[in-house]
C-alpha cells in the first residue's frame, strides 16, 4: 500500500492529539517506510491503525517502539573510537569531572565501548556516563549489558582494532583480553559485560523532541550517533541547538558518519571528521582526524 503525504499528515495528527510522542518533524521518506510496514505487520489498513491509536496506549507504545530505529553494535565505526581512544580522551586526563551523555543509546553497546574506553584511559572513575533512548525496552537491554554471542561476535574485530591497535603509531601494541570486560559463554550463547561497567550509566527514558534536559547537568561529550538522520531539517537544527545549549565551551558533539550539523547553529561548532566542538574558545586539535 502506497502511503501518501494526507496519510502522514493525518497520522501524525491522531499520533500528536493521543498520545505524549510527536513524529511531525521526522524525515517522510523515512516515516513512510515505517507506516507501511506497520500496516502489513499490524494486518491493519490506515484507518484500523489510526482507530487502534486513538484507543489503544498500549497499542501506542507499541509502534513508537516499532517506528524508532535500534540498531548499534560495540565501537561501531572503528576509527571514531580509536580517535577517542588515542587523541580525544587523553586530551581530557586533566578533567576533575566527565560527564558523557549517550542521546539515542539503543540497545547499549556504544555505552559499553566509552566504559572500555575510559577504562583504558584513566578517566572511568572521574567520568559520569548517561544514556537515555524514546523506547525502554532497548533501555532495559542495555541495564543488563548481556547481548547474544553469536550476532556480536564480529564485532568483537572492532574491539580489536580499537583496543590492540594504534593507527597512530603502528608499532604499539595492546594486549588487551576480552575477558578484561566480557563474560562469554559460548553455551548459552551469551556475551555479558562485567558488573562494575553495568552499574556505571544511568539510564533513562527521554524525547528528543520535546524533553529537556533531565539531568541537570551540562557535558563535556555528546554521542547522538544515527539518530538525526531520520528528523528533517528543522528537527535536526533544533536538537542540534539543544545539544549545543547542554555542552560546556569547546566540549564536543559526536554523530554519526552519515549526520552533520548544517545552518545557521553549524557557525557554532568547528567541525573535525565526525566531532563537532562548541567554538566558544576554540581549541579542537587538528591531530583528531
Amino acid at each position: 500500500m502506497e502511503i501518501t503525504d494526507q496519510d502522514i499528515a493525518i497520522f501524525n495528527h491522531t499520533l500528536k492529539s493521543n498520545s505524549p510522542y510527536d513524529f511531525s518533524e521526522y524525515s517522510e521518506k523515512s516515516l513512510k517506510r515505517r507506516i507501511a510496514k506497520l500496516l502489513i505487520d499490524y494486518h491493519v489498513d490506515m484507518s484500523g491503525l489510526l482507530r487502534n491509536i486513538r484507543e489503544n496506549k498500549n497499542f501506542v507504545e507499541q509502534i513508537i517502539k516499532d517506528i524508532t530505529v535500534n540498531t548499534t553494535e560495540l565501537f561501531r565505526d572503528p576509527v571514531l573510537w580509536q580517535t577517542l581512544r588515542y587523541r580525544i580522551l587523553p586530551e581530557m586526563k586533566n578533567c576533575k569531572t566527565l560527564n558523557i551523555w549517550h542521546a539515542g543509546c539503543s540497545t547499549g553497546q556504544e555505552v559499553y565501548s566509552m566504559l572500555i574506553l575510559l577504562y583504558e584511559t584513566g578517566l572511568f572513575d572521574r567520568a559520569k556516563v548517561y544514556a537515555t533512548d524514546i523506547n525502554a525496552d532497548v533501555l532495559d537491554t542495555a541495564k543488563t549489558g548481556v547481548y547474544k554471542y553469536r550476532f556480536n561476535i564480529n564485532y568483537l574485530d572492532n574491539f580489536d582494532k580499537v583496543l590492540k591497535e594504534n593507527p597512530f603509531n603502528f608499532e604499539e601494541f595492546n594486549d588487551v583480553p576480552y575477558s578484561k570486560y566480557i563474560t562469554i559463554d559460548k553455551n548459552k550463547d551469551t556475551l555479558s559485560f562485567h558488573k562494575f561497567l553495568t552499574e556505571k550509566p544511568v539510564y533513562r527514558k527521554h524525547d528528543l523532541v520535546k524533553d529537556n534536559n533531565i539531568f541537570f547537568v551540562k557535558f563535556d561529550i555528546i554521542l547522538c550517533r544515527n539518530v538525526i538522520i531520520y528528523f528533517n531539517y528543522k528537527l535536526q537544527n533544533k536538537v542540534v541547538q539543544f545539544f549545543h545549549d547542554n555542552l560546556h565551551d569547546n566540549s564536543l558533539l559526536i554523530l554519526g558518519k552519515q549526520e552533520s550539523v548544517r545552518g545557521n547553529i553549524a557557525l557554532h561548532f568547528e567541525k573535525n571528521n565526525h566531532v563537532f566542538q562548541k567554538t566558544q574558545n576554540y581549541n579542537l586539535n587538528n591531530s583528531y582526524v
